[in-house]
């Protein structure tokens, strides 16, 4: 999780970051994190990644937003309360809607609506030409993009909840909770929705789907089980996106495994021990993981075996990967952005955006749009 910050609540702690970040960093105790960014080396570089378009729509100010493409324009939000759709082929800025709030999770598109949320526990809707349609109260920090499918508006809160909201009116539907443990991954990823169907990663290492018309459990596996003799070794959240590939669906838990399980029978296919709070990208062979320490690593989508593992990169704060071109994607706090062979896991081709960190990289038909904490919004392509 690349919101660095430690929240004290009456009954839980939230807990975001990467194996490079220290809590006690963040309350005072240490000056600097005790594991320090590796620095680049030059590479032999065989393909050259190259920005069409870039531009500026205003800072994250700390948040992780996600820009999504619909219908030939790229949406993305800004701290500032600003949401700016691109043009996909200039990346001009052809509309703005001001929501007058502080943004901290979003955007998603869908239904003909713009959704964004707030850490006041506000969820706003608009349509594309900037008109508020509605305001719903949530009760919770919402950092992470909702879900929109089949006229609901699916929005993960901060403390775990996971609610359905009529897209209508944005009127409260469903709710579905647990009792949390002490201490929780804060997460950005949100859920995943699919047709009837909704899918999240959840604390102590659980994954489960919910019907998306009632929020009631249709069921659940666990990827891995807390271990540990303290609250923050238990730790086990699955807190990245979990990945549907065909009839199956992978995730992986932090300071936990890596597992697939066939989605039909709940049946566990593998499971590999491998902390992660990454969403997995796939492709047609392999799995490819960021783990907690920024290494890069692939295994076989059939078994599970480790393949290679990339470790250039440790402790550079990297983002999820993502797949471009049959290539491996990932971005870093400096603002880089590097490809990665899927054969042999070799740093292929970088480029720099704006020397600030990338919070996000979607990938879209034929490049990948890149969202910086700076404010950059680019289309990149090989």
């Amino acid at each position: 999780m690349r919101i660095a910050r430690i929240a004290f609540a009456a009954a839980a702690l939230s807990l975001a970051g990467c194996s490079s970040w220290n809590p006690l960093v963040m309350v005072g105790l240490m000056s600097e994190p005790p594991n320090k960014p590796t620095k680049l080396t030059p590479i032999n570089a065989s393909v050259t990644p190259r920005a069409v378009w870039s531009t500026k729509i205003g800072k994250s100010q700390g948040f992780d937003f996600r820009p999504v493409y619909s219908a030939g324009r790229i949406f993305a939000a800004a701290g500032d309360g600003t949401i700016s759709a691109l043009d996909e082929d200039t990346g001009k800025v052809a509309e703005t809607i001001v929501t007058k709030k502080r943004l901290s999770g979003g955007v998603e598109v869908g239904d003909g609506m713009v959704v964004a949320g707030t850490m006041k526990g506000e969820v706003v809707a608009f349509d594309a030409g900037g008109k508020q349609r509605w305001e719903a109260k949530v009760g919770g920090e919402v950092i992470a993009p909702a879900a929109i499918s089949s006229k609901v508006v699916v929005v993960r809160t901060a403390d775990g909840r996971i609610m359905g909201l009529s897209a209508d009116d944005g009127k409260r539907k469903w709710i579905f909770q647990r009792t949390a443990p002490a201490l929780l991954l804060r997460s950005e990823a949100g859920v995943l929705a699919i047709g009837r169907d909704v899918v999240a990663g959840y604390a102590n290492g659980k994954l489960v789907a919910l019907d998306i018309e009632t929020g009631q459990q249709t069921w659940e596996v666990t990827v891995s089980l807390p271990r540990g003799a303290t609250e923050l070794e238990r730790i086990a959240d699955v807190a990245g996106l979990p990945t549907v590939d065909g009839n199956n669906v992978c995730a992986g838990a932090y300071q936990g495994k890596v597992a697939c399980f066939e989605i039909a029978s709940r049946n566990m296919l593998w499971s590999r021990d491998l902390s992660t709070s990454r969403t997995i990208a796939v492709d047609k062979k392999n799995l490819y993981i960021v783990d907690d320490a920024s290494a890069v690593q692939a295994l076989d989508k059939g078994s599970g075996a480790s393949l290679w593992k990339q470790d250039k990169l440790v402790n550079r704060r990297l983002t999820a990967p993502v797949m471009l071109d049959g290539r491996v994607v990932v971005g870093d706090l400096d603002g880089y952005l590097h490809v990665i062979s899927p054969e042999n896991g070799e740093i292929i081709g970088r480029m720099k955006t704006d020397g600030t960190q990338v919070t996000s990289i979607v990938a879209i038909a034929g490049g990948l749009i890149v969202q910086t904490a700076g404010g950059t919004v680019a289309l990149v392509k090989i």
